[in-house]
């Protein structure tokens, strides 16, 4: 399978469908995430947590807008549209749909992804539960 197209079925699969049952198909046996919280392993497990902490807060659905892979590595710009299902940062849910951007930076080996940075705008969606909890609503 191409690298590009690796990237983009581990985040439709275990992002979107949640099909944690092929994270051996899509992950190197020595995986690393540099994006998780320090409460979190950097690993295999630690990824499926995260993957699920953020299913209780959002329903959550992500869009690859653009891609950039060379060799053994691969960027991603993303859109995650989002449903404000449970308590986030405090903020109790909200039903709200809002979006936010962001990128993902994969290294891939031996077929399987080894490597995973991630920079997510956080803040646009704070700001718009904020908004949305003062009778403002931002349409997308």
């Amino acid at each position: 399978m191409e690298n590009s197209v690796l990237v983009q079925k581990f985040i439709e699969q275990i992002w979107n469908k949640k099909s944690f049952e092929m994270l051996d198909s899509f992950l190197h046996t020595a995986f690393k995430d540099h994006s998780l919280l320090p409460m979190l392993s950097p690993d295999k497990e630690g990824l499926k947590k995260w993957v699920i902490a953020t299913g209780i807060s959002f329903e959550h659905n992500t869009t690859v807008e653009d891609q950039v892979t060379e060799g053994d590595q691969s960027m991603v710009r993303i859109k995650m549209k989002l449903k404000h299902i449970g308590v986030w940062r405090g903020i109790e849910p909200t039903g709200i749909e809002l979006y936010t951007r962001g990128y993902r930076h994969f290294k891939i080996k031996d077929d399987r992804i080894i490597e995973h940075w991630a920079l997510i705008d956080g803040e646009a969606i704070e700001n718009q539960l904020k908004e949305a909890s003062h009778g403002c609503k931002i349409t997308v």
